[in-house]
């Protein structure tokens, strides 16, 4: 089944629309009413979007939904996804693919912020930039990402995979202040630049393929090695917090 959604001309087109229903599963119960949320107004889906259907589905795997228009702030779309596929063809808001466990989306576009929020599965791949908070938790959550990859071909925001633990978060660009932070197990992979990454590490390991600003001093150089033919030091820590993470960086610089 392929379900087609094409954002409708809107008088107020920044103000954010929030559409946790839109996942692959509840497409297959034909008898449902999808609703979504402007501010405090509950509204009909064909309020917001043209709706297109085609073909049958027995399961979420085969349904994809292919969004269009400017749904730069349509938030929380693939919450709890567990299978199936969400192509965005523009930019996407904040949310996007919150405590997913499976199936593919896919953006074609820039996202916002918590892109992948505490998802334990599943694949997303950002072609654009990515806002603050990727593959993190909520404020005050001790969790982030439990599980699944995460891949964004442009840059990361601010606190990149904050409270990781667990999955994988590939950013081919560069990342922000704070990457990794308080990050306890899975990887994340930095091709770029960012600054003062892994504070309060506890397990896990990441990968800086750039440069890394403001090395904090409670790592521990562990000499050179090598990560992908790329000659890189290895530093263990965060010491500060007993930790036992590992970071590769190719070129660092520490905080004055």
């Amino acid at each position: 089944m392929k379900v087609i959604l094409e954002v409708k001309e809107r008088h107020k087109p920044n103000l954010p629309i929030e559409a946790e229903c839109i996942t692959p599963k509840n497409f297959l119960d034909p008898e449902r009413a999808f609703h979504v949320w402007k501010g405090n107004k509950e509204l009909d889906i064909s309020d917001v979007f043209h709706v297109r259907k085609d073909g049958n589905a027995k399961s979420a795997e085969q349904v994809e939904i292919i969004i269009r228009g400017n749904s730069a702030n349509i938030k929380r779309v693939g919450e709890y996804m567990d299978g199936g596929k969400i192509l965005i063809e523009g930019d996407i808001g904040m949310h996007c693919g919150n405590f997913m466990s499976a199936g593919l989306i896919e953006i074609k576009g820039n996202a916002d912020s918590w892109l992948g929020r505490e998802m334990n599965g599943g694949k997303i791949v950002c072609h654009g930039n990515a806002g603050d908070y990727a593959g993190s938790g909520y404020r005050g959550e001790k969790k982030g990402m439990l599980g699944g990859h995460i891949e964004i071909m442009g840059d990361a925001g601010d606190f990149a995979g904050e409270t990781m633990a667990g999955g994988e978060i590939i950013i081919h660009g560069n990342a922000g202040d704070m990457p990794g932070v308080d990050i306890r197990d899975g990887r994340l992979t930095i091709m770029g630049d960012c600054s003062r990454p892994c504070g309060n590490m506890s397990g896990g390991e990441c990968r800086i393929f750039g440069t890394a600003y403001d090395m904090l001093p409670t790592f521990r150089n562990e000499g050179l090695t090598s990560v992908e033919s790329t000659p890189v030091t290895r530093f263990s820590g965060d010491y500060i917090s007993r930790g036992l993470g590992t970071i590769y960086v190719a070129n660092y610089k520490y905080m004055e």
